[in-house]
């Protein structure tokens, strides 16, 4: 007889986990829907069943790719985004989807294993949940999400004390969507605050009865008022530590120049989520030019440690030309040399490291343990460059002090992506 025919097995979807359904097939136009970027399938379940349970459809992909593709191609209502993914940090998940007109109004909550909170929020996500997550915290992750896509209008607080600025101001953002309400004083701040909700607030920092650190001290401390997302837009040039005391409180710094309209409207159109091709074409133009500028680099010096001169050539060929300084050190001890050389000389002074892991002499995980032993180097950012996307890698990386990594062969857009998201501000 005949060897039977084999059968033929029909594949799952890319990005759908072994074992797990959801409703890429049966998606109904209109409907709500929650894109859920996950790699633990038992999670990704759980997080799809309340989804169901809720009246939401539901998209599952396991890799930041999948996530991203899913995220163009289906437009969905909002995106439960998981950090620690296989092939790259979901926070250059979320900085793509953010930078990208078609995605960047749909609200994104990141669940992380660590605490990433700042960065994230910084990003533009919505919130930010630490694992596990009890079914409580789901439910005020889902309500949350939900107010955000909610057609209706928005509201955005203005305090500025020069009269001609609250105009500007209010004429830049003002559509038939968004609602601006302009105070001079930070009391009347506080009064708007406690008796409506504000997607977003600009503030100024030089007001006529409080200061902005007193103003945004009181909002933290006074249950009743709310604490929206909160946009310095300042005059004067801020130091390290008016910056640092700044940051406890506000996701986003902006200082007053000459592009800073585009930079503030880039920055409030990130939090109310407003869908980009409803903008007039001239908001759309000013926001595009907001975001074609490498401005995360430009004159900062990065060191790259590694000891493949075709990888050297590849990260000079990607940094140098936009703007960055680029250092190099073959190995562990000479990363540490270099360093430790700077301590001396501040105008060498490092603002990241890209980490190789695999190295001769002093391999990268012990490197970075060693500069974390180093309280002046407690706070610099350090990328790890794994060789595959294994999730030992990446949680042993993490675990000597990386604050997040990237898998080889690069890829350009996600290795930018991550020096925004480290690169120190300031």
């Amino acid at each position: 007889p005949f060897p039977a025919a084999p059968v033929a097995v029909p594949s799952p979807p890319a990005g759908l986990p072994a074992g797990l359904e959801d409703d890429r097939d049966q998606l109904i136009p209109g409907s709500r829907l929650l894109l859920v970027v996950e790699d633990d399938p038992r999670f990704a379940g759980v997080l799809r069943d309340l989804a169901w349970e809720l009246g939401f459809q539901c998209l599952l992909a396991h890799t930041g790719t999948d996530g991203l593709a899913a995220a163009v191609h289906h437009q969905p209502s909002a995106i439960l985004l998981d950090i620690n993914l296989p092939d790259h940090s979901g926070l250059t998940v979320l900085d793509q989807l953010k930078r990208n007109a078609r995605t960047r109004h749909i609200p994104v909550h990141v669940l992380s294993a660590v605490d990433q909170a700042r960065e994230a929020l910084e990003l533009g996500a919505v919130g930010s949940a630490l694992k596990p997550v009890q079914r409580e915290q789901l439910l005020d992750v889902f309500r949350k999400l939900e107010t955000k896509f909610t057609p209706g209008v928005r509201r955005v607080l203005v305090l500025e004390d020069d009269p001609r600025q609250r105009e500007s101001i209010q004429q830049l953002l003002a559509t038939e969507q968004v609602q601006v309400e302009c105070v001079a004083t930070a009391h009347e701040a506080l009064q708007q605050l406690r008796e409506h909700t504000f997607e977003c607030m600009v503030m100024d920092l030089q007001l006529p009865d409080l200061s902005g650190y007193e103003l945004l001290e009181q909002m933290a401390a006074q249950e009743d008022v709310s604490f929206p997302p909160v946009i310095v837009y300042t005059g004067h040039t801020l130091s390290r530590d008016e910056e640092q005391r700044l940051r406890r409180f506000s996701r986003s710094i902006i200082i007053k120049g000459v592009r800073s309209p585009e930079r503030l409207l880039d920055e409030v159109t990130l939090f109310l989520h407003q869908v980009e091709s409803h903008l007039p074409p001239e908001r759309q133009r000013m926001l595009q030019a907001a975001r074609d500028r490498e401005a995360a680099l430009d004159g900062r010096r990065i060191l790259v440690v590694e000891d493949d001169v075709r990888n050297i050539f590849a990260l000079s060929s990607v940094l140098e030309p936009r703007g960055a300084k680029v250092e190099i050190a073959r190995n562990g001890k000479e990363a540490l040399a270099l360093l430790t050389r700077s301590l001396a000389q501040p105008q060498l002074a490092v603002d990241l490291v890209l980490m190789d892991i695999m190295m001769p002499e002093m391999d990268g995980l012990t490197a970075t343990r060693e500069i974390r032993k180093h309280s002046e180097w407690q706070k610099l950012p350090i990328i790890a460059l794994t060789a595959k996307a294994m999730r030992d890698d990446q949680e042993k990386c993490l675990q000597a002090g990386a604050n997040d990594y990237i898998a080889k062969p690069l890829d350009v857009e996600k290795l930018l992506s991550l020096l925004r998201v480290w690169m120190p501000r300031g």
